[in-house]
């Protein structure tokens, strides 16, 4: 049975928008993914479209986010589909079983690989989760993906486009019940993440002819989500983070070094490894500079009580084996360590794993600013020490690091650089310690 879909005033002015390009920046749980999965499918129910795209960063977030939002939308519009997770495609059907249109879902994290197929709509999710660079290579790359011949059947559509067409077999039509036209809109959703892509393309150099922006706040959506939401978020995040992830609102959040809220004397403890504690190691793998971070767990509270660099992966088990043969360990690796090698024929991760460690580690590495964001939230609640006298390397990469001009987290050539400090650390705070980026799938809506 259909339900009724109540939308909030942002979402349904995105719903209902006929620019070009509409953009919909928006807080945590405001339904922006809900918003944009909807209206990929009324492309297909209402415009007759056969067949649109829906894009994310990476693969893990169309299992992550589309595998879950389009089958929960075309449940409460009522319709029969399929969901093939093998070709990552969403297909609607009649009544009758005959497919009406689909859906491509497709990530943008290889802008190489945007090729071989056409859509009549677009749908872009989370852009500023990737650099600038790559996501604007990415967007190009979509521009002529977008170019599919699509039927025109409603009347006051075909009065935007009065003028005479020729379809590809020659055939004229004008002013007719209906056409075939282009209409290939393209939309973006996301949350804003500083002044990035979105920021760049949407206010920067916004155009009144073909754009719309919509902002929505967490606020907007407070029917659907629980009471405490926002106060809980206000609670955890600093006052730059609060602006963007509840209010949807662009701000600076790549000004100066990255670790803005470290204080090498606020920060100070003189806490020191002893006899029975449990390790936490932050691991990140280099040839020639394999950075760890050792961790303690103080009463919820970590902090950072040692550092190694070493050669390789079995510089690591080396190390450990010599240093700490007694303590329970547990290891937060770089995520790409399952698959890479940094010198032997076994996996970094393998190889710690025979060695008898505890492995703590995501399919994918999180997104670089959660985890920048993450370490920045306990240093700006003071929930977070480090000794650093016995983490030198650690304590300077945090005060040195900043931001490039693609408002990412600088890179530095060599082993045991600055990035590679850092990085170790936030595969294990945003591991045990990390913001959750609220998503809320919203069930109970009516269509107004």
């Amino acid at each position: 049975m259909e339900e009724e879909i109540l939308l909030s005033d942002p979402q349904y002015d995105f719903l209902t928008s006929t620019k070009k390009h509409t953009g919909f920046v928006a807080g945590f749980g405001s339904g922006k993914s809900f918003i944009g999965t909807l209206k990929s499918l009324m492309k297909i129910i209402d415009n007759g479209i056969p067949k649109t795209a829906y894009y994310l960063p990476t693969y893990g977030d169309i299992r992550d986010i589309a595998f879950d939002t389009f089958p929960t939308v075309a449940d409460m519009l009522g319709y029969k589909y399929k969901l093939n997770k093998t070709d990552k495609e969403f297909i609607l059907f009649d009544d009758n079983g005959k497919e009406i249109g689909r859906t491509l879902f497709r990530n943008m994290s290889e802008p190489e690989s945007i090729v071989g197929y056409q859509v009549g709509y677009t749908l872009i999710d989370e852009t500023d989760i990737l650099s600038m660079e790559k996501m604007d290579k990415a967007f190009k790359k979509i521009l002529g993906r977008n170019r599919l011949v699509v039927p025109v059947l409603d009347e006051e559509l075909l009065e935007q486009y009065n003028k005479t067409l020729i379809a590809p077999d020659g055939t004229y039509y004008h002013k007719a019940k209906c056409v075939l036209c282009w209409i290939n809109d393209i939309d973006v959703a996301g949350t804003p993440e500083g002044f990035k892509w979105f920021y760049t393309r949407f206010k920067k150099n916004f155009r009144k002819d073909t754009d719309l922006l919509i902002q929505a706040s967490t606020y907007s959506n407070m029917a659907n989500l629980p009471e405490d939401f926002i106060e809980t978020m206000k609670g955890e995040y600093p006052p730059e983070l609060f602006e963007a992830y509840v209010n949807g609102e662009f701000t600076n959040l790549t000004s100066g070094v990255v670790y803005s809220y470290f204080d090498r004397k606020k920060h100070h403890t003189d806490r020191e490894v002893e006899e029975y504690d449990i390790l936490h190691i932050g691991q990140d793998f280099n040839i020639g500079g394999c950075c760890g971070t050792v961790h303690v767990i103080d009463k919820g509270i970590p902090k950072r009580v040692d550092e190694y660099s070493v050669h390789d992966t079995q510089g690591i088990i080396n190390y450990l084996q010599k240093r700490y043969p007694t303590h329970e360990i547990i290891i937060y690796p770089d995520a790409s360590g399952d698959a890479s090698k940094t010198n032997s024929s076994s996996s970094d991760i393998a190889m710690l794993r025979t060695a008898g460690y505890k492995i703590d580690a995501p399919l994918k590495n999180p997104n670089v600013q959660d985890r920048v964001n993450s370490v920045n939230t306990l240093f700006y609640k003071n929930n977070y020490f480090i000794n650093t006298h016995k983490c030198p390397n650690g304590t300077s990469a945090l005060e040195q690091q900043a931001y490039d001009i693609n408002g990412e987290p600088e890179k530095f050539k060599g082993a045991a650089t600055v990035d590679d400090w850092n990085d170790s650390d936030g595969y294990f705070i945003n591991r045990k310690f990390g913001l959750t980026k609220a998503r809320t799938v919203v069930t109970n809506f009516n269509m107004r």
